[in-house]
């Protein structure tokens, strides 16, 4: 069953809806702010502004390079919103601060200024449970070709990447995936220690 997102825009009289939204911010590349540590501190201060509110931001953390050996290690955070804007709305919003940075959208996976995701919007399913499920279970080689055309909620790679789950766990624990019903806590632990033990805290 498809769920529908919630309201975003006000209607007259009555006051706009807001929606809890998660954000992961990585950066391994210099930006036009300096090195990944000031460029994800600046991108964190252009997330509280137009409709946005950041409710809270984990730690910044120090990550090795996904894929492996694709360029320097990463500094990651996440960060918690409450916003009006529609879940597309706030898509074009982080790729409009993505390219202040000075980031190309050119290779998949690759070494970057900034990369900001959309992890996930209230409990919105979208477009459908079909197709979360099956860019959920894409295999390893077609997620290094392919590219949803559309916003895929929540974030296809979520329950499986440490260097999101970490500092998610850190604001939004208790977050809970509406297709498996894991909290984030719980996606956390079930990952490989040895991948968690390499994700410090700066």
């Amino acid at each position: 069953m498809e769920h529908r997102s919630l309201c975003h825009k006000s209607v007259t009289g009555r006051k706009p809806q807001f929606v809890r939204a998660g954000v992961a911010l990585g950066s391994n590349l210099p930006s036009v702010h300096g090195d990944p540590t000031a460029t994800i501190t600046a991108a964190l201060e252009r997330l509280n502004e137009n409709g946005l509110t950041v409710v809270a931001t984990s730690p910044l953390y120090s990550t090795p390079c996904f894929p492996a050996r694709s360029g320097p290690d990463f500094v990651n955070a996440a960060a918690l919103l409450k916003t009006s804007l529609s879940a597309e709305e706030l898509l074009v919003h982080l790729h409009r601060i993505e390219a202040e940075t000075g980031r190309e959208r050119k290779t998949r996976w690759a070494a970057r200024p900034l990369d900001l995701d959309l992890l996930f919007y209230g409990d919105t399913i979208s477009p459908d449970r079909e197709a979360l499920a099956e860019w959920m279970d894409l295999p390893v080689e077609r997620q290094r070709r392919e590219a949803p055309a559309r916003l895929i909620l929540p974030h296809p790679r979520l329950h499986e990447r440490g260097f999101v789950l970490v500092p998610l766990n850190d604001i939004a624990a208790d977050w809970r995936h509406p297709i498996t019903g894991q909290t984030v806590q719980q996606m956390m632990q079930a990952l490989d220690p040895a991948e968690i033990a390499e994700i410090r805290a700066l």
